[in-house]
């Protein structure tokens, strides 16, 4: 199958005021594309407005779908159409489920799954017209379990569940959906993760192996939405988290429950 040609194409990204939101908007705009920068946090969006100025930027919560609407219609307006959507935004929680409060779960799940599905739905007419593509940013957390993050690997899951059923649905159309998910990626997402009592939390992250760089992401993303790919993990730990988890799962869960055990400490 031919490439994907992304210069100049019109791309909208979610979160993407910074980290790895940011470093996709200097990925594709190095291919000359016409960015659409989407964030609900306004104070963050106004550097992302000085860097790149020619972009069309707006401040939008994900979780409102008249907010998606009016965002995706001033897109549209500007760009004549969208291209590429890039389902970026997300927010995180570290915490043992026993010790959480469900409305942190159910927040997470209205933030990383419902924004995903708000901004889609009204992005998707412009999408089918001009056979665009779809990139969702999951994680290892989105096709195996990680401890401590119960409500974020279920938005995750959920995620991957809605977008390959959506790729079968669109597939008459020409849209493409990839669906990319990264292992633990350097950015300060998860300086910012909630605790179980819906804070940031300040207990220490635990980890496997080392954080991937943003920039790194960005252009693993960019090259997976140019090949038309359907699924890419991102990472060492990605890859063999993927092939454990789908070969070995008992393997895999117990390899990850010693690297993480620290997180369920209290």
């Amino acid at each position: 199958m031919a490439k994907r040609d992304l210069s100049g194409a019109s791309v909208l990204i979610t979160g993407a005021a910074g980290g790895l939101g940011r470093s996709l908007a200097r990925r594709f705009a190095m291919s000359g594309a016409r960015l659409a920068l989407l964030d609900v946090d306004g104070d963050r969006l106004g550097s992302a407005s000085a860097e790149f100025p020619d972009a069309v930027v707006l401040a939008a919560d994900l979780v409102d779908p008249e907010a998606c609407v009016y965002a995706v219609d001033r897109v549209v307006e500007s760009h004549g159409g969208i291209d590429v959507l890039i389902n970026n935004a997300g927010v995180t929680h570290r915490s043992a489920f026993i010790d959480t409060d469900p409305a942190v779960i159910r927040r997470v799940m209205e933030v990383n799954y419902l924004g995903s599905v708000n901004i889609t739905s009204a992005a998707l007419p412009s999408l089918v017209e001009r056979s665009g593509a779809i990139g969702v940013i999951s994680s290892v957390a989105g096709f195996a379990p990680v401890l401590g993050r119960t409500g974020y690997a279920g938005s995750k899951h959920a995620l991957h569940g809605l977008f390959s059923t959506l790729r079968a649905e669109l597939r008459p159309s020409g849209v493409d959906v990839t669906i990319i998910a990264p292992t633990f990626v350097d950015t300060d997402m998860q300086q910012r993760a909630l605790g179980g009592d819906g804070t940031v939390t300040s207990h220490p992250q635990s980890r496997v192996g080392r954080q991937v760089d943003s920039a790194a992401v960005a252009n693993d993303v960019f090259r997976a939405i140019e090949r038309r790919r359907r699924f890419v993990a991102i990472g060492g730990i990605g890859h063999v988290s993927h092939a454990l988890a789908t070969l070995a799962p008992r393997i895999y869960e117990r390899l990850m429950v010693r690297s993480l055990r620290s997180e369920l400490d209290r």
